[in-house]
């Protein structure tokens, strides 16, 4: 369980940051790292190794009915392709492609993640490890990249912030921002959901656990107060 608790514990801290999270719905520590970043209400990409209309692994699909519903789904797969083997390689290279850097948690000296690694440093991205037991297989992978010097060594969020620093800077990132005080309940649970990415009022109606017209009212009323704004398609941003 060390790797799914640090993948999940690490999506959730990346996320609090503006980061987003992309990882390949697969079994484990992926699903573990997808879940960790919607727990905090942060954004998430699934790279998918079959086409967008297959659920693989069939137990992830209200994972991934979540993930389509907060964040996003890629394949470059067409419509019915199913999850042979020979596509989860080619799924990868996104993986690592799309990201400014990767994060090996746990894995073999063979294993997928390694060779998304691989990816990564080729693409000239950034690549982590998080170090494990000596003599443990599916740590031999991760401590081998660290050993080599083609992973930084990573104990805590902070490790990978700090390294990403410079292509960040043009990132704003999440700030602890005072609650107005003429804000009712629901407008200051509203107020705190919404940030500086646009999310849809079904998001919010859905998280605020109240239906659409109520949450509409309460969207309007902030709108008035000067606190957050309408853009088109009922997405609201704060200001």
């Amino acid at each position: 369980n060390y790797g799914k608790i640090q993948s999940e514990n690490f999506a959730s801290d990346l996320v609090e940051q503006n980061i987003v999270v992309i990882s390949g719905l697969a079994r484990g520590i992926d699903s573990c790292a997808h879940t960790g970043a919607l727990k905090k209400n942060g954004r998430t990409i699934a790279i998918l190794g079959n086409g967008l209309d297959i659920v693989y692994p069939p137990e992830n699909r209200k994972l991934r009915d979540e993930i389509a519903e907060k964040g996003m789904l890629i394949s470059e797969n067409e419509i019915g392709t199913k999850p042979d083997a020979q596509n989860f390689p080619r799924r990868n290279r996104i993986i690592s492609g799309l990201s400014l850097g990767t994060l090996v948690i746990e894995s073999g000296i063979s294993g997928g993640a390694i060779q998304t690694a691989e990816f990564a440093l080729d693409q000239n991205r950034e690549v982590f490890a998080i170090p494990g037991n000596i003599g443990v297989t599916q740590s031999e992978g991760t401590n081998l990249l660290i050993q080599k010097g083609e992973a930084k060594l990573v104990l805590s969020t902070e490790d990978i912030l700090n390294e990403l620093e410079f292509e960040l800077s043009p990132i704003n990132k999440k700030k602890p921002i005072a609650i107005p005080q003429n804000l009712n309940i629901f407008e200051s649970k509203i107020f705190e959901l919404v940030n500086n990415e646009p999310i849809h009022i079904d998001s919010i109606s859905k998280l605020c656990d109240i239906n659409t017209s109520e949450c509409l009212v309460h969207l309007l009323s902030l709108e008035f107060k000067g606190v957050i704004k309408q853009l088109p398609g009922k997405m609201f941003i704060r200001y």
